[in-house]
């Protein structure tokens, strides 16, 4: 630095301003530049279409570019060219370097990556519908990465790359169980994710071969070490998450999340050991084994033996190759030597020609000028190279330092879990001390009673040999022992049965008297006991006994002592005596005051029946006065009831009243068939009403069975009173005026026979017969105003309609027969283009006729199916009437059909015989067409859309469109078969005969042009009246109304 400064102190002094004019003109320009086309360069080679791994040298350009700038501009500026909706291996590789933007770069990637989130979700469902490649693979990548975005977005304090301190991580929830709970459900969805990732890459590849090593194996396997990453920290923090929730909450609470834990255990388990067996990752990661067993949340201890899983990556993985630090020096240069061709393609070469006058300037030659810059040159390219060699040794150093940094984290990592789990065996060995502390105390506790039970037994061993000498006088004393055994026997006995006394007594005894009973309880325990002891006493007197017999012989040699311990025992015999005889006493005092409990127990439980016996019979008094209260009162509720709905089923009928002398009812119309329906349904309602009424008058319970009779009786009546006056709009004035009155006479009875509802005194003879005789009249004025195509009576539709289906088939039969027959007839006589024309034509109405046939044959199989599945319990003829106008249509397509056959078939005997003409034949061949169209819509109406015969019917439908087709093509062709052969000779004709002729032509020409105007205009009124005749006939005017 000092040659440096010592040399530019020698140069002129303009040349330090041109200098700093072309250091700061566009440097920061030129710079940024540069900056965006080396970012460009590394993200194209990271991201391309070639199905290899992203390498990880591109990749950390990436990475720094994001620390360079503080954000992701560039990388998405560039990303956003990219055709990452047209390539898949393209959008995979783009997935794979955002996902390590996202966990590595700077902080503000997140942030400049949102506005993009929606696309990546349009992205995700886009590729979602390729199943194959890489198609699946980018959809769940991609929403991988929206989830990881999403998570970030509502936890900020999580970073990128998830490594966080506990500290850090119990800051996160806050000291909220609840953030916790929350935290613990995003972390699963976020595991959930990058689970699903895996198992689909893992899918994808065929596990048979050796994958790994393969370019397209190794661009799939690559970002799992993302996903590696990612796993282990969140497995670590659901594991320490789950055991604080535990800690917190019931475990019933979180059975949600312990089996959705272990789900998601099992599964990450199973891939960290399939990924530990591929020998791609073996040399880039060293992938964590989780344990055996998933940790039990519900022992607190556990957590103790919770392990972190560490994932290590290798340093010569980490930084395979310094090639990202050349390339930023290379940038440096290249932005240098930009500043340089800049600088001399604006002030020009400083070698060439003086364009800043030096020479005049400061007096000096042009040798000494251009030797100085040259020096000056070479000592800036040394100090260049020696920057650009302290740059490389810092960037490897810092690269160095950071792997050291990442492996001191992991150790440092490592230590604090020994740490903890050092902690924890603490904390344990702890417990286990004063575990053993307590179990110590325990032993010191059964040593003293140990030594206190071996004293017992040495002064009991002493008592046993003064019961030993005493065995010599207790033999002359047996049989007094055995007498007052059998006392003791006795009162035993007795006592015994006291007690089963005072037991069935105190069992009698109710709650009022415990008191009593306790005390009772307390003096038979006390007996109990004394019993008990005297029990005691008995049996180690056995004992002694016993005892005493065995050594009888030895004892003879001790005679002398028996007269002196006799009396002892004679003593002892007193005072058992006195004993017995004072518990006797005892025995008599309480048989003494058991007899007195008894007695007043006897007279309290009769006070207390008779006490019961009063409160009984006060108690069926108020119940009967309480009964009866309530049955009124429920009576006057369900007479309320009543009125309430009468009184709303008169207005429904008042209001249906006082619309039929509405104006602004004039305008509805209706069918005479439906008021039918109304008035058959409104006198079925009558019916089930009457039948309700009477329960009531029975049985007022019975209310709730004719207040429903009721809302709907008065909903049809009033429903049969609108239609009847919509019906007289479209009816003859007299009709109309008879049918009114009826419908009016019909509300008027309807509003009485509510309005007898409503009074109490009236209920009983209320009657609603005058109401189902205006509706017999309404129903008699309905018949009369059905249509003229109805006239046939429905009990005769069902017969009506096999009939004319089966004249069809018959009508169909006799054609083709007739057809058949012309066909031979033709054969015989006729040669030529005559036969052939007569061939074609009739070989065409033979399929034709066939097509019918068959067309026929499937409408039968479609209304017996339609019958079959509409009628129900009712038989075809109730069906057909009613569905009466259905059934009119179907009869009246059959008749054209078979009409349009016969029809067609007298044609063509015409056209063979040479009297009819080509025209007719294709007229009804068309009819034909028209009338089968119309016999396969009437059938349609009624048939299941997924029916197979409809479908038959259908088909058999085009069959006969095309044999239609067929009749008219090949009439066609006969018909200009038969003009060619009339042509006209022209050979004999002369010029003038040839302009009459044509003269003749045109007025011929025009004479037939008016007639078939005519003629249009006469087919027009003819179908025009046919339609009217038609619809007056089947009722169409009313339907449309």
């Amino acid at each position: 630095m000092d040659r440096v400064s010592s040399s530019m102190k020698q140069v002129p002094n303009p040349l330090p301003k041109v200098l700093g004019r072309r250091a700061g003109g566009g440097g920061l320009e030129a710079e940024r530049e540069s900056f965006e086309r080396a970012q460009t360069v590394s993200i194209n080679k990271a991201i391309n279409a070639q199905e290899v791994a992203v390498k990880e040298k591109h990749a950390r350009t990436c990475i720094l570019g994001t620390h360079h700038e503080k954000g992701a501009q560039t990388f998405w500026s560039v990303v956003n060219r990219l055709p990452l909706s047209g390539n898949a291996v393209l959008c995979w590789k783009f997935c794979h370097v955002f996902h390590k933007l996202l966990r590595d770069g700077h902080s503000n990637v997140l942030k400049d990556s949102l506005r993009y989130k929606n696309e990546l979700g349009d992205m995700s469902r886009m590729w979602g519908h390729l199943s194959e490649g890489y198609g699946q693979l980018c959809s769940i990548y991609l929403k991988l990465l929206r989830t990881k975005m999403e998570f970030h977005t509502k936890n900020p304090r999580f970073p990128g790359n998830l490594q966080m301190s506990d500290r850090q991580l119990d800051e996160a929830g806050e000291s909220d169980v609840n953030n916790f709970f929350q935290l613990t459900v995003e972390m699963f969805d976020y595991l959930e994710c990058e689970l699903n990732l895996f198992q689909t890459v893992f899918s994808s590849l065929d596990m048979s071969r050796s994958v790994s090593v393969t370019a397209a194996g190794q661009c799939r396997l690559a970002p799992l070490i993302q996903v590696i990453l990612d796993c282990s920290h969140l497995y670590d923090y659901t594991v320490k998450l789950l055991f604080k929730l535990h800690s917190c909450l019931p475990a019933d609470t979180l059975q949600g999340h312990r089996d959705r834990f272990l789900e998601q255990f099992r599964k990450l388990k199973d891939l960290f050991y399939r990924s530990s067996n591929l020998q791609y990752f073996k040399r880039l990661i060293q992938i964590p084994q989780l344990p055996e067993n998933p940790p039990n949340f519900l022992r607190a201890s556990a957590l103790s033996e919770h392990i972190s899983p560490v994932v290590v990556i290798p340093a010569e993985a980490s930084s395979p190759d310094s090639e990202p630090i050349t390339d930023l020096v290379e940038m440096d240069t290249a932005s240098q030597s930009l500043f340089d061709s800049k600088f001399d393609d604006i002030f020009g070469s400083s070698l060439g020609s003086d364009p800043f006058n030096f020479n005049s300037q400061n007096g000096m030659n042009k040798d000494d000028k251009d030797r100085l810059i040259e020096q000056l040159y070479g000592e800036i390219a040394a100090l260049k190279e020696e920057l650009e060699n302290f740059k490389a040794e810092s960037a490897r150093g810092m690269m160095q330092l950071r792997g050291r940094a990442s492996e001191l984290e992991a150790e440092l990592a490592e230590q604090q879990h020994l740490k903890q789990q050092a902690q924890d065996e603490s904390e344990f060995l702890r417990a286990e001390l004063e575990e053993l502390k307590k179990q110590r105390e325990d032993t010191e506790k059964a040593q003293r009673s140990l030594t206190e039970i071996e004293r017992r037994a040495q002064a009991n061993e002493q008592r046993y040999s003064k019961l030993k000498e005493k065995y010599s006088e207790l033999v002359q004393n047996h049989a007094d022992l055995l007498r007052k055994n059998a006392e003791v026997t006795k009162q035993v006995t007795a006592a015994r049965q006291a007690q089963g006394d005072v037991e069935r007594e105190k069992k009698e005894l109710e709650d009022s008297f415990q008191r009593v009973s306790e005390q009772a309880q307390r003096k038979s325990q006390e007996q109990a006991e004394v019993l008990d002891t005297l029990k005691r006493e008995l049996a180690a007197s056995r004992q002694e006994l016993q005892v005493l017999q065995g050594t009888l012989e030895s004892s003879t040699q001790v005679g002398a002592e028996q007269s002196t311990r006799i009396a002892g025992l004679e003593q002892e015999r007193d005072s058992l005596s006195r004993a017995a005889e004072r518990h006797g006493e005892e025995v008599a005092a309480l048989h003494a005051e058991l007899q007195q409990m008894r007695d007043r127990l006897g007279r309290e439980q009769e006070s207390s029946k008779m006490e019961l016996e009063m409160l009984q019979a006060r108690l069926r008094d108020k119940q009967e006065s309480r009964e009866q209260a309530l049955q009124q009162h429920v009576a006057e509720e369900q007479f309320a009831l009543l009125q309430g709905t009468a009184q709303e089923a008169k207005r429904m009928v008042q209001d249906a009243l006082s619309h039929l002398e509405d104006p602004a009812h004039m305008a509805c119309t209706g069918s005479a068939d439906c008021l039918l329906s109304r008035t058959l349904s409104a006198c079925e309602c009558v019916e089930r009403l009457q039948d309700a009424h009477g329960k009531y008058v029975s049985d007022h319970a019975a209310v709730g069975s004719l207040l429903p009779c009721l809302a709907l009786f008065a909903h049809l009546v009033s429903d049969t009173l609108l239609q009847g006056s919509a019906t007289s709009h479209l009816s003859p004035m007299e009709p109309a005026d008879r049918l009114l009155e009826a419908c009016k006479q019909c509300g008027r009875e309807a509003v009485s026979y509510l309005s007898a509802l409503q009074d109490p005194g009236k209920v009983k003879d209320a009657d609603c017969s005058l109401v189902t005789i205006c509706l017999g009249r309404i129903s008699a004025i309905g018949k009369e105003l059905l249509p003229r195509g109805l006239d046939v009576k429905q009990e005769e539709l069902g017969d009506l309609v096999d009939k004319e289906m089966a004249a069809t088939a018959a009508a169909i039969e006799t054609a083709a027969a007739r057809i058949e027959e012309m066909l031979s007839k033709a054969r015989a006589g006729d040669t030529g283009v005559k036969l052939e024309v007569n061939e074609r034509i009739l070989g065409s109405c033979t399929g034709l006729m066939q097509a019918i046939r068959v067309l026929v044959l499937a409408s039968k199989d479609l209304q017996r199916e339609i019958v079959e599945s509409g009628r129900g319990a009712a038989s075809p003829k109730e069906f057909y009437a009613k569905n009466s106008r259905w059934t009119e249509g179907l009869i009246s397509a059959s008749k054209a059909v078979g009409w349009g056959a016969t029809v067609m078939v007298d044609a063509a005997d015409l056209v063979v015989q040479g009297k009819g003409t080509f025209e007719e034949m294709m007229v009804c061949s068309r009819e034909i067409a028209a009338s089968t169209a119309q016999l396969v819509a009437a059938s349609k109406v009624k048939a299941d859309k997924d029916s197979a015969n409809l479908c038959k019917l259908q088909q058999a439908s085009r069959g006969v469109n095309q044999a239609t087709a067929s009749v008219v093509a090949s009439t066609k062709a006969g018909k200009s078969q038969v003009e060619e052969k009339d042509s006209m000779d022209f050979s004999s004709m002369t010029l003038t005969q040839i302009k009459r002729q044509e003269m003749d032509s045109q007025v011929r020409v025009l004479e037939l042009e008016n007639q078939l105007q005519k003629e249009r205009q006469k087919l027009g009124e003819l179908r025009k009246k046919h339609y009217e005749l038609a619809g007056v006939a089947e009722g169409w005017e009313d339907a449309a109304d």
